[in-house]
């Protein structure tokens, strides 16, 4: 396993940026550095007396802070665990929020379970009924317009000239044959599908709508460093209401759009424990500039262990974030019936897993519960949170989020400085 390299990085009021870049758990992937990288230098040993050296001047008054070198850090993400085909060449627009300004993006692409060959790529800014705003302008990987990778495969693009403000909407087209990696449900409506090689079309692509996030899994934008937070769940944060939703109803996205600073997803529906541990480094780690995560997970595992192994588990996802991110913890929210299992141990073990949290996760606590339960019983939700007694509403997702805003604030989350 190649090994992980840690860079830190001191910004805005001490906040430290911890970048990773190495192993990505089950599946393989490919970089390309942007153009103008510099090269390693050599090393040479130093003559015995040393060199004299000229101090550098500048021009900067030394009592002023030096700049901060730009930084990568994503905008959007998804975990796209499952897995879609295509018969033939054909083209995706992608409506994609995007939530960090700056002057240049990346595109992280991710195959299924198969082999994914991507033609064409463009990307611009969206428009109205699926035009674009601005001229698309040509991804490319390591200089060549597209590539062929292999099955679970991670390839990310050159940097590509693209300014964005905190909120812009991409659209991002894509021409491509094989296995695209998917999401379970719908969260990009706007988005479309058509056969054939369209990507380059600045009006609306036409075809067929198609709102299930495939292939594009990351848009990461250059920028001045910043705090950048990763949500880690199950369903109720990747977003499920009723199967046809979208992104930016999520709690998550909506507290980062209120705090003005990226909160990209990692949730995959029906993850529990297990599945979240074994493919921690390929959906979430594996992203460039994450300072923070929120953790939301256990739902899925109540009545399926002892309370002793879920506990176990959410320390053991704790201590494994504990090198890369600050890791907030999320309580879980009210199970108005089980889903599998007995429902009274289901019952026993959310509160058993409540009261920990509460005890042992502060100040790093994010109380979930504590917003959306019923006042007088403590397993139903709010009137009005929930779609079916498991899933929060859009108006869950609304009061998850103001809860999240008043925490991270009343711990020093602020949107970056401008330039």
């Amino acid at each position: 396993m190649r090994s992980r390299r840690r860079v830190a990085l001191r910004v805005g009021l001490g906040a430290l940026l911890m970048l990773r870049c190495g192993p990505v758990g089950h599946e393989e992937e490919t970089f390309f550095p942007p153009e103008d990288s510099a090269p390693a230098s050599s090393s040479e040993a130093l003559p015995a007396g040393g060199l004299e050296v000229a101090p550098v001047r500048d021009g900067r008054d030394p009592g002023q802070p030096r700049p901060v070198a730009p930084l990568f850090q994503p905008g959007f993400h998804l975990a796209l665990r499952w897995s879609h085909a295509v018969g033939g060449l054909t083209t995706f627009r992608l409506r994609v929020p995007v939530n960090r300004a700056g002057q240049r993006v990346r595109l992280a692409f991710r195959s299924g379970d198969g082999p994914l060959a991507l033609r064409r790529v463009t990307v611009a800014l969206a428009g109205s009924e699926g035009a674009l705003e601005s001229a698309p302008v040509p991804v490319t990987f390591s200089g060549a317009p597209g590539l062929s990778v292999a099955t679970r495969t991670r390839v990310v693009s050159d940097p590509v000239s693209l300014p964005l403000q905190f909120g812009d909407e991409l659209a991002v087209s894509f021409e491509v044959e094989g296995t695209l990696a998917a999401s379970a449900i719908e969260l990009l409506p706007g988005s479309a599908m058509r056969p054939g090689a369209w990507a380059t079309v600045q009006g609306p692509l036409g075809g067929t709508p198609w709102a299930v996030p495939v292939g594009l899994a990351t848009v990461e934008v250059e920028g001045p460093p910043a705090r950048a937070f990763v949500a880690l769940g199950d369903s109720i944060t990747e977003g499920y209401i009723d199967g046809h939703d979208d992104l930016r109803d999520t709690w998550a996205f909506q507290a980062g759009a209120q705090l003005g600073v990226p909160i990209v997803n990692a949730g995959v529906s029906g993850q529990g424990f297990y599945d979240g541990l074994r493919l921690l480094d390929g959906e979430a780690l594996i992203l460039s500039g994450i300072t923070d995560c929120i953790v939301l997970l256990g739902t899925n595992d109540l009545s399926g262990a002892p309370d002793s192994k879920l506990l176990a588990n959410l320390v053991q996802l704790t201590e494994r974030l504990k090198p890369f991110c600050r890791t907030w913890t999320g309580t879980l929210l009210p199970k108005e019936y089980a889903n599998n299992g007995k429902y009274e141990q289901v019952k026993s073990s959310r509160l058993v897993m409540n009261a920990w949290i509460r005890e042992h996760r502060q100040p790093d606590i994010i109380d979930f519960e504590a917003v959306t339960r019923a006042p007088d019983n403590v397993h139903h939700f709010l009137d009005g949170l929930d779609v079916d007694g498991i899933h929060p509403s859009a108006a869950g997702h609304r009061v998850m989020a103001d809860e999240v805003v008043r925490v991270l604030r009343a711990n020093g989350v602020q949107p970056p400085r401008a330039p």
